[in-house]
């Protein structure tokens, strides 16, 4: 493990917001079980406190943490799905993750997969975060660190930039009824 990579892992332990390359596009990255680390992130974003945020995740297990059930037949279908950068919307109406959920009572999820090493590992480490895009509400995602830092100046923790993203663009997302795959976003 590089330096840089164990102060990545060390800041989203300790509640830090971070800009860096999700599987997509420039993203803002905080723990999902911080719940001042992601409240955080919203003020500092200006993020719609209405609306929820997709959850990166490292491995199906860790929906468990969430108390997101599923059985073996939805198990298969997730599996199908994130072979490709897509977030899936799963009932969550538990209370403790209101600050999350943000009263819609579900989530989104996406599956890191193998080949954001980066990523994916750094999750392994830090568990489950919050990722929005890399944009103050209403303007255009960030395809560089210089157009992050414009935004956030100081009130990012660390920026961790992959060059410019221009042609990252948000994942899929889709819930899952009774076994059938209803598209929100294709």
């Amino acid at each position: 493990m590089n330096k840089d990579y164990k102060k990545l892992t060390r800041v989203i332990k300790k509640g830090g917001v971070v800009v860096m390359p999700s599987d997509t596009i420039y993203g803002m990255m905080a723990s999902a079980l911080d719940r001042a680390a992601v409240e955080r992130l919203y003020h500092v974003r200006g993020r719609d406190p209405k609306k929820a945020c997709i959850i990166l995740i490292s491995s199906i297990d860790e929906l468990a943490l969430f108390g997101v059930k599923i059985n073996d037949v939805e198990r298969e279908t997730l599996g199908e799905l994130w072979k490709e950068t897509t977030s899936i919307v799963l009932p969550c109406p538990q209370k403790k993750w209101t600050y999350l959920h943000r009263g819609q009572e579900s989530l989104a999820f996406r599956l890191i997969r193998k080949k954001h090493r980066l990523l994916r590992s750094m999750l392994r480490n830090t568990g489950p975060v919050i990722a929005p895009s890399a944009n103050p509400e209403g303007k255009k995602v960030a395809e560089t660190i210089r157009e992050a830092k414009n935004y956030y100046g100081d009130d990012v923790d660390l920026y961790v930039s992959a060059g410019h993203r221009v042609t990252g663009k948000p994942s899929r997302v889709a819930s899952i009824d009774h076994g059938k795959i209803i598209w929100l976003r294709k």
